[in-house]
């Protein structure tokens, strides 16, 4: 009865492991979704903020960022579901 009782607490460990391994994947997940929306809007806004630090105006990517802002904040408006997923095929 002892060894499997030990058995079962080592199991235990393998079980908590994979349940952190797969939060973290979802995390990765939800991060590259976001990056791939708003991922060229925090770029220009890093780029802006390096240009001011150097001395260097940064007015052109201050635009650039509010201009992918824009573009995320349009495509973030779409319709997106079942019946918008063959429209750009069935247009041709």
């Amino acid at each position: 009865m002892r060894k499997q009782s030990r058995k079962f607490g080592f199991n235990q460990t393998g079980q908590g492991m994979t349940e952190y391994i797969i939060i973290v994947a979802l995390i990765a997940i939800a991060a590259i979704g976001v990056f791939s929306m708003f991922g060229k809007t925090v770029r220009n806004q890093a780029a802006g903020l390096a240009k001011e630090l150097s001395g260097n105006s940064a007015q052109t990517a201050i635009s650039n960022a509010g201009t992918a802002a824009n573009d995320a904040q349009t495509r973030a408006n779409a319709n997106k579901g079942m019946a918008e997923y063959n429209k750009a095929n069935d247009a041709k």
